[in-house]
């Protein structure tokens, strides 16, 4: 019987060493208008770190500040509330809502 060699190294040290040092790739903050499906939550997230929102059967627009860090958006409204909303591939999920792109 006759075996060949097979190369079973997928990745060698130093290639282990430069993913353990590269930093993670940054997040943007997902600027823009927002939707959920049924039209509940509006959201308009801005270049300035504000955003603007409208939640059905809230009485007072959303409106106030946002934060980013580590692919999360934690939204700080001027009433005190926080919200976290996890950002993903051009969907935001947020207190039971699924947002997308808003045409």
């Amino acid at each position: 019987m006759r075996y060949e060699h097979v190369d079973t190294t997928v990745l060698d040290a130093d290639a282990l060493v430069a993913l353990a040092v590269s930093p993670a790739p940054a997040v943007k903050a997902p600027v823009g208008a927002w939707s959920s499906a049924d039209g509940a939550v509006r959201l308009e997230i801005r270049t300035d770190g504000t955003y603007a929102g409208k939640v059905l059967g809230r009485k007072r627009p959303a409106r106030g500040t946002y934060a980013l860090e580590d692919g999360r958006l934690t939204l700080s409204d001027v009433s005190g509330l926080h919200t976290a909303v996890h950002v993903g591939d051009d969907v935001l999920e947020m207190a039971g809502h699924r947002l997308g792109r808003a045409s």
